[in-house]
C-alpha cells in the first residue's frame, strides 16, 4: 500500500492514444412509472409552474441544465405489464390499472403522447422499452406502427387523431427489461427470451430496418446466469440487435465506505466481462459487426435502507426510492461516470436511473420546489464537457486497501479531447477520505497550456446533502493553485472529491 499526501498521482495525455469518440447517448437518463418520477415529478397539472400540458417548467429547466440526451421509458419493471393502448387518446377515457411491478395504481393520465411532448420540450431523444413480459411480437409491431408510421393505417391514423400529426420517429427500442430476473412479470429463461427477442426484432425490422434495438443483458453481474445469459441470448439475436443492456447499482454496505468509493472497479470489470462475452459470440458466429453496450440503468441506490415514508399497497405515486444523496454518494457517482467514459468505444448508450425523485439527481415537492441533488453536478459537467474523444489514461497512483476489491488506486480519472477546439477536460476522483492527492499530468503532444477552470465537489462533512430547505448546501466551487508549468498540469485534489479541470490553448 502506498500513501497519498506527498506522493503524486501521475499520467500522460497524448492524442495519439485514444479510447474512442463519446456518443452523446452516454448522457441519457430514465423515466419509469414508479413512485413520484412521473406524477408530482415531471407531471403535475396543478403546480404553479405547470405549463398547459401539465409539465412542471421548473423541472424542465433542471432537465435541460442537467444535459440529458436520451430518456428510456416507461420502464423498468413497470414495462413488463404495460399496455401502451391504455396511455393514448383522451385522458378521460384512459383506464386505471394495477401496476404489479411496484404494487401501485396507474392512472395513465401521463402517457405516450405526454412523454413525447416532454422529450420535445427538453430536446431529449426517446428510447422506448417494449413489454416482452406479458405481451410480445404483435404488440411491439402495433406500437411501432402507432408511433412511427406516417399515416394511412388504422394505428397511425389513431395517433394523428390523438394529436400526433407527425410520426414520433423513435429510433431506439429496448426488447423488454431484465427478463432474467425472477421478480420480472413474465420472467423467462435465456432460451425463451432469446427466441422471443429475435422474433420481435425480426418483425420490427420488417416495418423499419433502420431501428436500433437493445437486447436484455443480465440484471446485474451477480446474477447466477450472468455471461451465460448474454451468450445464449446473443446466439439467437446477434444479427438482429445493436446493443446488449447492462444494469448496476451501488451502495455503501455495513459502513464499508472504502469499498463503496471503489464501486467503479466493479463497474469496469462488469463492462469488460460483457464486452468479452459479446466478442466471444462474434468469433463463434464469424460475424463482422460488433455489439455495443447500453448501460441503461446505473446509479447509487440504497436498496437495503428502510423507506422513511409510509406507503400503502396500490397507492398512486407513492414516496418510494427517494434516496437523499450525500457528497460521498456524488463522488462515487462521478467515478461511475468516469468508468463509462473510459469505455466509450463500446458503451455508446447509457441511462442514469432515474431522472426525478426516484433515486434521482432532481427532487421535487408536490406543489412546491424542485432542486438539485449532489449527484446533479457531476452529470451536468460530464454532459457539458465530456464530448469529443476519450484519451487513454493509464495512471500511476497511490493505492489504498479495500475489503471487496483489494488494493485500489486513489485516483480514478479520464480525459476528453475536443478535436475541433483542442480543449481538454480532465475528470478525476480522489477516493481518499482523509488526504489530499497531488496530481501531475504530462501533456505530451497536447497543445493545451492554460487552465480555464478547476471545479471541485467536496465538503468538510462527507454526509452533507441538498434538501428543499437548503437546496444549495453542496455545489461545485473553484479550486486554487491548479496550473500548467513546463508542459505539466499540476493540481491538488481534495480528500473525497470529484474534480473537473478544463484546459485550452486559446487566449482569453
Amino acid at each position: 500500500m502506498s500513501h497519498p499526501g506527498t506522493t503524486p498521482a501521475t499520467f500522460t495525455l497524448d492524442p495519439a492514444f485514444a479510447v474512442g469518440a463519446v456518443n452523446p447517448r452516454l448522457f441519457g437518463s430514465f423515466v419509469e412509472h414508479m413512485g413520484r418520477c412521473v406524477y408530482t415529478g415531471i407531471y403535475e397539472p396543478g403546480h404553479p409552474s405547470a405549463d398547459a400540458d401539465g409539465l412542471r417548467q421548473d423541472v424542465l429547466e433542471l432537465v435541460r441544465e442537467l444535459g440529458v440526451t436520451t430518456v428510456r421509458y416507461p420502464g423498468g419493471n413497470f414495462v413488463s405489464g404495460y399496455r401502451w393502448e391504455d396511455s393514448v387518446g383522451p385522458r378521460e377515457e384512459r383506464p386505471t390499472r394495477l401496476d404489479l411491478a411496484w404494487k401501485s395504481t396507474e392512472t395513465n393520465e401521463f402517457g405516450l403522447g405526454e412523454f413525447m411532448d416532454f422529450c420535445g420540450k427538453t430536446g431529449m431523444e426517446p428510447m422506448m422499452a417494449l413489454n416482452l413480459g406479458t405481451r410480445g411480437v404483435e404488440d411491439a409491431v402495433r406500437l411501432l406502427e402507432y408511433a412511427n408510421h406516417p399515416g394511412g393505417t388504422e394505428l397511425s391514423d389513431r395517433r394523428v387523431a390523438h394529436g400526433g400529426k407527425e410520426p414520433y420517429g423513435i429510433r431506439m427500442w429496448c426488447l423488454g427489461n431484465e427478463m432474467d430476473g425472477p421478480w420480472q412479470t413474465g420472467h423467462k429463461t435465456p432460451e425463451e427470451y432469446g427466441r422471443l427477442a429475435a422474433e420481435t426484432a425480426r418483425a420490427m425490422r420488417q416495418v423499419d430496418p433502420g431501428l436500433e434495438l437493445v437486447a436484455c443483458g443480465s440484471s446485474s453481474s451477480s446474477m447466477p446466469t450472468f455471461a451465460s445469459w448474454e451468450s445464449t441470448v446473443l446466439q439467437e439475436t446477434y444479427d438482429l440487435v445493436d446493443y446488449v443492456s447492462l444494469h448496476a447499482y451501488y451502495e455503501e454496505i455495513d459502513g464499508d465506505r472504502d469499498s463503496f468509493l471503489a464501486s467503479a472497479v466493479d463497474m469496469e470489470h462488469f463492462i469488460d466481462s460483457v464486452v468479452a462475452t459479446c466478442d466471444h459470440v462474434r468469433a463463434r458466429l464469424k460475424a463482422d459487426k460488433r455489439i455495443n453496450l447500453s448501460f441503461d440503468e446505473w446509479n447509487v441506490w440504497y436498496q437495503k435502507r428502510p423507506n422513511p415514508h409510509a406507503v400503502e399497497e396500490w397507492q398512486q405515486a407513492p414516496r418510494i426510492l427517494e434516496d437523499v444523496y450525500t457528497v460521498t454518494d456524488a463522488v462515487v457517482f462521478g467515478s461511475l461516470l468516469i468508468a463509462l467514459l473510459r469505455h466509450a468505444d463500446r458503451v455508446t448508450s447509457a441511462s442514469l436511473a432515474q431522472l426525478v425523485n426516484v433515486i434521482a439527481p432532481i427532487m421535487t415537492e408536490p406543489g412546491g420546489a424542485a432542486w438539485r441533488q449532489t449527484t446533479f453536478y457531476p452529470f451536468a459537467q460530464a454532459s457539458a464537457y465530456g464530448r469529443g474523444r476519450v484519451l487513454r489514461v493509464e495512471a500511476d497512483s497511490p493505492t489504498y486497501a479495500t475489503a471487496r476489491f483489494g488494493e485500489v488506486p486513489l485516483l480514478h480519472a479520464t480525459a476528453v479531447l475536443d478535436d475541433e477546439t483542442g480543449d481538454i477536460t480532465v475528470f478525476t476522483v480522489n477516493r481518499s477520505q482523509t488526504d489530499a492527492l497531488p496530481l501531475q499530468v504530462d501533456l505530451r503532444g497536447v497543445d493545451a497550456h492554460t487552465v480555464v477552470e478547476h471545479l471541485v465537489l467536496a465538503d468538510g462533512d462527507p454526509e452533507a446533502t441538498n434538501t428543499a430547505d437548503r437546496p444549495d448546501r453542496v455545489t461545485p466551487r473553484p479550486a486554487t493553485g491548479t496550473a500548467v508549468t513546463d508542459g505539466v498540469l499540476r493540481a491538488q485534489l481534495e480528500p473525497l472529491s470529484w474534480n473537473m479541470i478544463r484546459l485550452t490553448n486559446r487566449s482569453a
